[in-house]
């Protein structure tokens, strides 16, 4: 069967909504912001957003994961943020567009918005917090009435590295991620314990799935996505803006 690359649909509002929504985004530079998004230097390109409840370590999680680096102080997000991560798998060189959400109540207009096109979702709680636990069920609610039909849901306990203050045992967790069907890690941003792991995990997850859903129907596009035959033909100057 022929090789099927695909890109999802990054229109000029798109892109300038990216300045617009995120501080984190506009700190960084526009300029920044639209090489990054606008390089397609590669075969996939998936679309994941980070979503619990605040203070549970989601922008801990995405700084190790993407630079390596653990700040201890606690900074809330405000409304969404945006990352980019690149790296090699089975061959194929893939593109990761993160979206790190705010858990406060008052941005869940804003962050369900991003939920439209994800292929994969990490549901974090925090090990320490039986409230947070609790809360995943409503947050996996929200995937499944708003993101895509197969969106791949990954749950992510945080902060495994606290033993003494662990409130949210392994079995409860095995239990509520059997009775779902979901895969789950225990990681820790701190010590970088299963950052890494668990996000290839999630990549090689979407990979499977998309394999899985183009060798059934050869014609399939997801939402959002287009090959990147037509993606690159289309695709504007860098900086450009038609805003």
């Amino acid at each position: 069967m022929k090789e099927v690359q695909l890109l999802p649909l990054v229109s000029s509002f798109l892109v300038c909504s990216f300045s617009l929504c995120s501080p984190s985004i506009m700190q960084k530079g526009e300029d920044e912001t639209l090489d990054s998004v606008m390089d397609v230097n590669f075969d996939y390109m998936y679309k994941i957003l980070m979503v619990g409840n605040s203070g549970v370590g989601k922008t801990a999680y995405v700084s190790r994961y993407c630079d390596d680096h653990f700040n201890p102080a606690f900074i809330s997000t405000v409304g969404i943020d945006f990352r980019v991560k690149n790296l090699i798998r089975n061959q194929k060189r893939i593109k990761l567009q993160i979206w790190d959400t705010a858990g406060q109540e008052r941005y869940q207009a804003i962050t369900t918005a991003y939920y439209h096109g994800a292929m994969g979702f990490i549901v974090m709680f925090d090990l320490t917090s039986e409230d947070t636990f609790s809360a995943c069920r409503m947050w996996i609610q929200q995937i499944k009435e708003m993101a895509l039909e197969n969106a791949i849901i990954l749950l992510i306990g945080n902060k495994v590295d606290l033993t003494a203050q662990r409130q949210v045992s392994t079995e409860s967790i095995e239990e509520f991620t059997d009775s779902l069907g979901i895969h789950f890690f225990e990681t820790s941003a701190k010590e970088n314990t299963n950052i890494k792991e668990s996000a290839e995990y999630l990549v090689d997850a979407i990979t499977q799935k998309m394999s899985e859903t183009i060798e059934k129907n050869p014609n399939f596009t997801p939402r959002g996505v287009k090959p990147r035959e037509t993606a690159v033909a289309n695709e504007k100057p860098s900086g450009s803006c038609g805003c």
